[in-house]
């Protein structure tokens, strides 16, 4: 083969290669916007009552000329617009593009950030959440990417309890291994063990798309263990059928310093 064969195949691979990353942030973006689709519902319902909660209290206080119910009033109505903001920043934040960057991050506030976009939705299929932080590890992390994979799970672990049900978000430091780790574990079907090994492969999947077209493409938790290798980290499953299933994203621990701190000092003493 002569070197100008050798050359042109070079570059063809290159762009083949360039096409490829293309395609993956792309399918990676359409996987962001599928799980915002599938909480739309339950944040518009949210932003309904923080608008009503305003509107009444607004009216409250035109009606009332003595200062305490006025204060009151212009209280709820603070509460409700800084609630929604918090919600709108979370959401703006999760589906903007990001970089590939990767920086010391706390689990405990990604974890918060997460659950302020899913907490109504929760509530509305009757899951009962809980969380289990234990101290405030760091690991260094693309905080979107990880987030979104969060997010997979967490709406994942809710279409498993279609009656309701029970959730423990845990995160933890394990000293002994120095890793961090975050959990998500569910009281729903569980996966049968045949199905179990197969769960992370690209286009397997044991749902079918609900009303809406969500879910039922099999790419989800192929994504999320694509996302958190690249992390150096791990994503492992445990279930048992009628029991529920869990699982544990597995990150090296990252060393406090510096801005993550005194980001870490600020938020505390918040």
């Amino acid at each position: 083969m002569s070197d100008q064969n050798v050359q042109t195949l070079e570059q063809k691979l290159d762009a083949l290669q360039l096409e490829n990353e293309q395609l993956r942030n792309q399918l990676m973006q359409s996987q962001k916007m599928s799980s915002v689709g599938a909480l739309a519902a339950s944040i518009t319902h949210e932003f309904n009552n923080i608008l009503t909660t305003t509107i009444n209290y607004a009216k409250m206080g035109l009606r009332h000329n003595d200062e305490a119910t006025r204060e009151k009033a212009f209280n709820k109505i603070l509460n409700a617009g800084q609630r929604a903001a918090k919600i709108t920043t979370g959401m703006l934040s999760y589906a903007r593009n990001h970089n590939e960057q990767k920086e010391a991050t706390d689990l405990v506030q990604l974890v918060e950030e997460v659950l302020v976009l899913v907490e109504k939705d929760l509530q509305i299929h009757r899951v009962n959440l809980e969380t289990r932080f234990e101290g405030r590890p760091f690991a260094s992390l693309n905080a979107n990417q990880v987030q979104q994979v969060l997010l997979n799970l967490i709406v994942n672990a809710r279409q498993a309890m279609d009656g309701g049900g029970r959730m423990v978000i845990g995160v933890l430091a394990n000293q002994d291994s120095n890793t961090a780790e975050i959990s998500v574990r569910d009281s729903g079907s569980g996966i049968p063990a045949d199905q179990l090994q197969k769960i992370f492969q690209p286009f397997f999947t044991t749902k079918k798309a609900d009303a809406r077209g969500q879910g039922g493409t099999g790419l989800g938790l192929s994504m999320c263990r694509e996302v958190i290798e690249a992390h150096q980290g791990r994503i492992r499953v445990e279930s048992q059928v009628g029991e529920g299933t869990t699982f544990t994203l597995r990150f090296p621990l990252a060393v406090v310093q510096g801005d993550a701190a005194s980001n870490l000092r600020m938020h505390l003493a918040s």
